[in-house]
């Protein structure tokens, strides 16, 4: 399914569906011009994805020989079928700091480091063995790894007559980027602000403080003048600069939450602060939180953890191999 959402340039937005997940669907950003086309990310490695993709792109007659890509991050529904739809001399836009994170996971021992930790941090370590198959980060990612072009903060690409700026906005991946049309006031804002659920942050291995800098990115968005704020997921049906604060707010509200669990309950691992907080999750308790949604809960609540640490109201201590968390 297409829709046309801007004039001049012509963009037009394919709804990707994905099954069995909140997030609901992918939007695909296609930004086509007499001269050339830029896609913007594509949907999980799956065949419900692909179809969708496709459809989308014969619709809209687009020449694959004279198309580029952009990826706003590392995640699987954002970039699961890059290399299997863009030919292999096509340019592939990225970050570098999350393309160098990608292949690691495609080519190193990410996976294996980041299950480590969440054992260390109370996930269950039977659990981790299931979710390898059922995570869709991991189930639904790229076969293997593609050649990108990696871009850094403030580096343009050209479509035809127009001129987007990347704009480096790290926290929700250590490099998730937005790209900016100025002189439409127009941002293709990937999963950095979405309108009706809250993007995911959780911490990242190499990252000290994940949520600060997630943080510091929504204060750097709020500086660009933006008229038409266009999300990776969902719609936008509210006022960009007022769902920026809400989300400050949220994660202000969550901080409280998460001190307030270990000051009540010294000795708490990540996992079972995780199940003493308070999730989106339709009246569901946390021992009936499917697993992958508890990956992503934990995930999240030790960036909390690590940003209250950071400013020193709390510190963990090892003990049999597990963190355990108390408040100073």
């Amino acid at each position: 399914m297409t829709e046309k959402i801007y004039y001049n340039p012509d963009i037009y937005k394919i709804y990707v569906p994905l099954p069995n997940n909140p997030l609901k669907n992918l939007n695909c950003y296609i930004v086509k011009t007499p001269e050339k086309n830029l896609i913007i990310d594509t949907g999980f490695n799956i065949k419900e994805c692909y179809e969708a993709l496709m459809s989308g792109i014969k619709e809209l007659n687009i020449d694959m020989a004279n198309t580029e890509m952009f990826l706003t991050h590392l995640h699987s529904d954002h970039v699961g079928l890059a290399g299997s739809i863009m030919p292999k001399d096509g340019k592939i836009y990225m970050s570098k700091a999350d393309y160098d994170y990608f292949v690691n996971t495609i080519k190193g021992d990410d996976w294996d480091i980041i299950e480590n930790i969440f054992v260390s941090e109370g996930f269950p370590k039977d659990s981790i063995t299931v979710l390898r198959e059922t995570n869709p980060a991991r189930a639904y990612a790229p076969d293997e790894s593609f050649n990108a072009i990696t871009v850094e903060d403030g580096e343009k690409i050209c479509v035809g007559e127009y001129e987007l700026t990347c704009v480096f906005t790290p926290g929700h991946t250590p490099g998730h980027m937005c790209l900016y049309l100025e002189k439409e006031k127009l941002m293709f804002l990937g999963d950095h602000v979405l309108f009706d659920i809250t993007p995911n942050i959780t911490f990242w291995n190499y990252v000290d403080n994940s949520l600060l800098n997630y943080m510091k990115s929504l204060e750097k968005i709020k500086t660009f003048s933006i008229d038409t704020a266009l999300p990776a997921h969902r719609k936008n049906d509210m006022d960009f600069y007022v769902r920026v604060e809400e989300i400050l707010k949220h994660h202000q509200i969550r901080l409280d939450e998460c001190l307030r669990i270990v000051t009540e309950n010294p000795g708490l691992h990540a996992y079972d602060i995780g199940g003493k907080m308070q999730w989106s999750m339709r009246g569901r308790n946390w021992a009936e939180f499917p697993m992958h949604q508890k990956w992503f809960a934990v995930g999240e609540t030790i960036a909390h953890l690590d940003y209250l640490r950071a400013e020193n109201k709390i510190y963990k201590e090892e003990k049999s191999g597990i963190n355990l968390y108390y408040p100073k």
